[in-house]
């Protein structure tokens, strides 16, 4: 059967050849040791599992949920984040609404304001899900590099003018995947004046907001003055929580974007099993998750300080749950998570499958299955000293 053309827009699986090598690697029984997916391997906590345990038992939950933008006790919970956590009023009945994880509201933005032809501005290397649904929407992607001399900042200055004036949407997303870099709020000021002086709308995706060490505190770009006219803002629990599989979270800012996105999903989906909702309302308020981000802290330190041991020149990312190394010369960046996979046993992310500017780097991920307090880093780090891999 003939499929709707749009589907051929998503590019080539790009990390086909890493995906056959572990496969094989685990059918041989050989011992893995995954640095790949950023998946929390932390449960989540118990009083989160509680309360959604009470919840799914109150019949009130069993239903669709029919609210305008989701349960209203979640965007309250939401609201309250904003303004204890940023200094930041959000009206939990215009400026918010809930999303079946943060995924499905950056491909659904892209929905309800790209129309063919339309630019969307996307970090390039940046999560994929910007550029593809650009590309199914009809429009066209323009990469913004994330080069290490500008801290893997985007250069607004070097946007051309034609893109810029054609552009409806600017991905940012901070504190960023792959690279683990930072935004300050003065380069979240001038992203603002910036979609202003071109109408952009800005997506900020601050989906590791609350994966921070160090004492480092992630800002919102809605703390900027006159970011609500310009900015939508998508986080999710599924970092801060240890809940990737529960898909929960939510999008604040600008009344109109929030309204033209929940417009759009209001005709894909019927939202969240409500009790997850409760539950997620219950953990914005209630839950802290320190003990998970001091392990993470803990792993960082190993590998990074290992790493740099054997002849690496890695730096300690403050937030995220990645860190973003060079490659030796001579490697591309598919070659050498090749080699680390197949001499060491150590699997890692090829960097130019976030994009053409990752091209040159890895990415190495600080959530590891199996791992008790550090000793899966500690290994993996003497895997690669005991491979011989010169640096």
């Amino acid at each position: 059967m003939n499929r709707a053309k749009r589907l051929d827009k998503i590019p080539p699986y790009l990390f086909g050849e890493i995906s056959r090598l572990k496969a094989k690697a685990i059918a041989e029984g050989k011992d893995l040791i995954d640095l790949g997916i950023g998946d929390p391997d932390q449960p989540t906590p118990q009083p989160i599992i509680d309360k959604l345990c009470e919840a799914a038992n109150d019949p009130e939950t069993h239903r669709y949920d029919e609210t305008e933008a989701g349960w209203p006790s979640f965007l309250e919970a939401v609201a309250r984040r904003y303004k204890r956590r940023f200094n930041v009023d959000i009206d939990p009945k215009s400026e918010a609404m809930l999303l079946i994880g943060s995924k499905d509201g950056l491909a659904h933005i892209c929905w309800a304001m790209i129309d063919p032809g339309d630019v969307s501005l996307v970090p390039d290397p940046g999560y994929t899900v910007y550029k593809v649904n650009t590309m199914m929407a009809g429009g066209e992607p323009f990469a913004m590099p994330l080069l290490e001399k500008n801290g893997f900042m985007p250069d607004l200055t070097a946007i051309p003018t034609d893109k810029a004036k054609a552009a409806k949407l600017m991905f940012l997303n901070y504190p960023n995947n792959p690279t683990g870099a930072v935004a300050t709020l003065d380069f979240y000021a001038d992203a603002v004046r910036f979609a202003k002086e071109y109408d952009i709308a800005i997506v900020s995706d601050t989906a590791y907001s609350d994966v921070c060490y160090d004492g480092y505190k992630a800002p919102s770009m809605l703390q900027v003055e006159g970011a609500k006219d310009v900015v939508i803002e998508l986080d999710s629990l599924s970092k801060a929580y240890n809940m990737t599989g529960w898909r929960i979270a939510y999008a604040v800012g600008n009344a109109e974007l929030v309204g033209h996105l929940n417009k759009m999903k209001s005709n894909v989906d019927s939202r969240q099993f409500p009790a997850v909702d409760i539950a997620a309302a219950y953990a914005l308020d209630n839950v802290s998750n320190q003990a998970t981000y001091d392990l993470y802290t803990k792993r960082r330190d190993i590998l990074c300080d290992g790493l740099n041991s054997i002849g690496w020149k890695v730096k300690k990312p403050v937030a995220s749950l990645y860190v973003w190394a060079k490659v030796p010369e001579g490697y591309t960046s598919a070659d050498f998570a090749k080699k680390l996979l197949t001499d060491a046993g150590v699997l890692v992310i090829p960097g130019n499958g976030y994009g053409q500017y990752g091209e040159g780097y890895v990415r190495m991920s600080l959530t590891v299955g199996g791992d008790k307090d550090g000793d899966r880093l500690a290994e993996a780090v003497e895997r690669i000293k005991a491979s011989g891999i010169k640096f």
